[in-house]
């Protein structure tokens, strides 16, 4: 059974043996508790992917045909699971859906370095940072990589399609940050089933909390979200990266979304 903000501050109130309240704000212990349901929510959130919270749908637009390689990431975006760009050819209205490869900055950038800068096909581009980079422009995207985890930046683009690449043309899936709404009629974006969890973790915290004691369940808390963080603390970034030691990288994931999608034509 889902609940109000209300409905959970008015039942960890009662089990603190606290004053009940008509709203969020009647006292400064309602307000406490409200915030302390709210930092446990994303907290929960952050500490583990749930499948509600996925979604595709499209990177915005840049328009600047300084910048032709660029798209950015919508605000809602807490985690780009993978990106595919329609490789539209001149003449055709075929749709061409193809999985984009991930490259790490630095792998990225020494690929676009490794380019012939002289090249009629080559556009130099200049980064927010000022990093110059060798881009294709006869040819529609295949790599992808981001420096600031807000644009995402192709290796390419078709100037003979378009004068830069649009989202339109791109599909993203992702894990989405839900919004929070401060009011009583609250009711957070999580499934039913998983409301009394959520519940009984805010009441865990805030009974320590408000009753001064050791907070020990805000700091395994810390240790948690400290040890994602260092794993999975990225946007588009694909996080912590470690040695193979000679091994192959499995490639199952990229297949199985090819044979969904299309092969790369």
């Amino acid at each position: 059974m889902k609940m109000t903000l209300l409905d959970m501050v008015q039942d960890i109130l009662n089990d603190m043996d606290s004053d009940l309240v008509n709203s969020i704000t009647d006292t400064a212990e309602s307000q406490q508790v409200a915030q302390i349901i709210k930092t446990t929510y994303y907290e929960m959130l952050a500490r583990r992917e749930f499948p509600h919270t996925k979604q595709f749908s499209q990177l915005e637009s840049v328009n600047d045909l300084e910048k032709p390689n660029y798209l950015h990431v919508p605000e809602d975006v807490g985690k780009v699971e993978f990106i595919m760009y329609n490789r539209l050819k001149i003449n055709e209205t075929r749709n061409r859906w193809i999985d984009m490869q991930y490259l790490y900055p630095d792998e990225f950038a020494i690929k676009l370095m490794n380019r012939n800068s002289d090249d009629e096909n080559i556009t130099q581009v200049t980064d927010f940072d000022g990093a110059v980079m060798n881009i294709r422009n006869n040819k529609q995207p295949e790599y992808y990589t981001s420096f600031d985890d807000t644009y995402v930046v192709f290796d390419s683009w078709d100037k003979n399609i378009e004068n830069t690449v649009q989202g339109l043309h791109s599909q993203v899936h992702f894990i989405r940050i839900p919004e929070w709404t401060h009011e009583d009629t609250f009711v957070p974006f999580l499934k039913a089933e998983l409301f009394p969890g959520f519940l009984a973790e805010s009441k865990s915290v805030a009974t320590l909390k408000l009753k001064e004691e050791a907070d020990d369940k805000a700091e395994q808390q810390s240790v948690r979200q400290s040890r994602r963080m260092s794993l999975d603390g990225w946007t588009v970034h694909k996080g912590m990266r470690y040695p193979d030691y000679g091994r192959k990288r499995p490639r199952a994931p990229r297949r199985n979304r090819a044979r969904i999608f299309g092969e790369r034509t």
